[in-house]
C-alpha cells in the first residue's frame, strides 16, 4: 500500500516537473516512502511499547534521539517488515535496558567519555551517513549535517553526565552509542547498504 501511494505521488510530481529524470524520481520516491512509512511505524512501535509497559520511555527515546539521528544519518533496512522490526527493537530495547542498567560514580563518567570519543571519531569518518537512494551530494549540506552531528552528540553526552535521573542518562548514553554504530562502514556492510559516495563517486559531490 505504501509503495503504491508513493509511486502515485512520484508520478504526479513528475507530471508537474517533466524535466525530472529517472534517477531524481527514484530519490523522491524513496524519500516519500521514508516519510509516509514513518507515520504508521511510529504508532505501531508506541502501541507495542504500551503493551510492554514502556511507552512513555519509548516516546522519550524517540524525542531524545531525533536531533542526532536526523543529522548523522545511518543505514536503512531493505524491507518494510525488516524496518518495522528493527525500529521496534531499537526504540523499545533502549528504554528497557535503560531501566535495568544502573550507572553510578566514576564508571558512568568513564563510559560517557568513551562513548563521546568514539562518537567524535565516527562522526568525523562517516557522518552524515547517507544512502544510495537518498544521497547528500553537496559539500555544503554534508558539512552542515556533520557539524550538527558534532553539536547534538556532544550536548547529549553533556546532559547524560549532568542529569540526575538515571533513566534519561542511560537512554542518552545507550541510544547515542547505538545510533553511532549505525553510521559505521561495518553496519553498512552487514545490512548490504552503500553510502551515497560509493555509488555516485566523490566527483559527484558539488560545492554548492
Amino acid at each position: 500500500m505504501i509503495d503504491k501511494i508513493c509511486k502515485f505521488l512520484t508520478d504526479k510530481i513528475r507530471k508537474e516537473m517533466p524535466e525530472m529524470d529517472d534517477e531524481k524520481a527514484e530519490v523522491i520516491n524513496y524519500g516519500l516512502q521514508n516519510i509516509i512509512g514513518e507515520i504508521p511505524k511510529t504508532f505501531l512501535v508506541l502501541i507495542i511499547a504500551y503493551f510492554l509497559g514502556i511507552w512513555k520511555e519509548t516516546l522519550i527515546t524517540f524525542l531524545l534521539l531525533i536531533p542526532y539521528k536526523n543529522a548523522s544519518g545511518g543505514f536503512h533496512l531493505k524491507t518494510h517488515l525488516g524496518c518495522i522490526l528493527g525500529t521496534t527493537i531499537f526504540y523499545c530495547g533502549i528504554p528497557f535496558l535503560a531501566k535495568v542498567i544502573v550507572l553510578n560514580g566514576i564508571l558512568k563518567y568513564m563510559i560517557i567519555a568513551f562513548v563521546w570519543v568514539f562518537g567524535m571519531i565516527m562522526i568525523r569518518l562517516y557522518a552524515p551517513a547517507d544512502t544510495e537512494n537518498v544521497p547528500i551530494l553537496t559539500k555544503k549540506d554534508r558539512k552542515r549535517q556533520q557539524i550538527i552531528s558534532y553539536i547534538t552528540f556532544s550536548i547529549g553526552m553533556l546532559v547524560a553526565g549532568i542529569i540526575q535521573y538515571h533513566m534519561i542518562s542511560n537512554i542518552l548514553i545507550l541510544g547515542y552509542f547505538l545510533q553511532t554504530l549505525m553510521i559505521t562502514k561495518l553496519a553498512y556492510r552487514l545490512t548490504n547498504n552503500k553510502y551515497g559516495y560509493e555509488v555516485y563517486g566523490d566527483t559527484s559531490i558539488q560545492n554548492v
